[in-house]
């Protein structure tokens, strides 16, 4: 028996950070999440993006039209629907990211009818997802920062991540010494990465990039504006830290543009940006196709079910507000063991069901 979407809604709830934050070219103190939910037969999927309130005007004017009365299983169809709605809003930017937590709905709600864990239905290869710590804002501390560290290494993690490039490159000695202490504090066994956030110039990153490789840093993250794909390419020559970029992706070409340039040596994606778990599979092929590796970017209750199925997934960045978030809104939640997420066997979809959180600023 067909069973058809008869429902498509959405919200956006404003959070506050737990201190104020910030990265090498913005500073925040709260972060929103659009939750959508797709329900049929009684069942309801559940998906997200982190961004503008916006996404729900475009969820519920221009997404939802195309999508309820369509067959729940039908997924490819209803996000080439959706794509092509979007052809006059934009598909970058908040369009791309109202189709992605669409599209990560869609899928929950088809595991949950199916009653099989959307690891499962995607078909999984890896018994667990990898993941890294994620955080070291700008403007913390040495003190916060050690203790931002050590929560991780107590959670077995042997990958932690810091912002650099404060103020967009205008403290370059502070970044290093901030580095500097992380590799004090996690010893020389732990991989330490590092994220620009675009914050440097393409000669400023190459030179910050050999006082790095002295402290055996293995990842440098938008050493320079992910648009700009020669940049990106130039300070990859000029190093042997592994660049890595592809978080602003979104679409398959933005991707595929990183890899034709031979831009990155592993290639990020991010399934609430870049068009959901259908274009994320696509995107992972295509980086195959280039000899890359994948790692899933933010968002890691909608990334480990997708990378679990991901052949060539690397890892998942824990990032410290999206786990803060997902733990506050939404029951079922991961904990790290090890350094890894392991995925039960035992619960339909993506596993996560929503607290009651109408206590959150609900801005749309």
């Amino acid at each position: 028996m067909t069973v058809f979407v008869d429902c498509v809604q959405a919200a956006a709830y404003t959070v506050s950070t737990d201190a104020p934050e910030a990265d090498g070219t913005l500073s925040w103190d709260s972060t929103t999440i659009v939750i959508v939910e797709v329900r049929a037969a009684g069942v309801t999927g559940i998906g997200w993006t982190y961004g503008s309130a916006a996404c729900v005007r475009i969820v519920e004017d221009t997404l939802r039209s195309v999508v309820v009365g369509r067959p729940a299983m039908d997924i490819g169809a209803a996000w080439a629907a959706m794509a092509v709605q979007l052809r006059n809003v934009g598909r970058p930017g908040a369009g791309g990211m109202a189709l992605s937590a669409v599209d990560c709905a869609l899928w929950d709600l088809k595991a949950r009818l199916l009653g099989l864990p959307l690891h499962a239905l995607l078909g999984a290869v890896h018994s667990d997802v990898q993941v890294y710590g994620s955080g070291g804002f700008t403007n913390q501390d040495s003190a916060q920062l050690t203790d931002q560290l050590q929560g991780w290494l107590d959670r077995g993690m042997n990958r932690v991540k810091i912002k650099i490039a404060e103020s967009w490159g205008g403290a370059e000695a502070r970044d290093l010494e901030r580095v500097t202490l992380v590799r004090t504090v996690v010893g020389p066994d732990v991989e330490v990465f590092v994220d620009a956030n675009g914050g440097y110039t393409v000669a400023q990153a190459v030179r910050v990039a050999r006082k790095l490789e002295k402290l055996d840093v293995r990842w440098f993250e938008e050493p320079v504006s992910s648009e700009d794909v020669a940049g990106l390419r130039f300070v990859r020559d000029h190093t042997d830290i592994e660049i890595a970029a592809g978080e602003y992706g979104h679409s398959l070409a933005d991707l595929a543009r990183l890899c034709e340039a031979s831009a990155v040596g592993c290639l990020q994606i991010d399934v609430t940006r870049c068009g959901g778990i259908t274009e994320f599979v696509r995107a992972a092929a295509m980086a195959a196709a280039h000899g890359l590796q994948v790692s899933g970017h933010c968002a890691p209750h909608l990334h480990a079910a997708v990378l679990a199925a991901t052949p060539n997934a690397r890892h998942l960045e824990w990032f410290h507000d999206h786990v803060r978030i997902e733990d506050r809104l939404f029951e079922g939640t991961l904990q790290p063991r090890d350094g890894a997420l392991v995925l039960p066997a035992d619960r339909p979809g993506h596993g996560l069901t929503r607290r009651g959180i109408e206590q959150e600023r609900r801005v749309a």
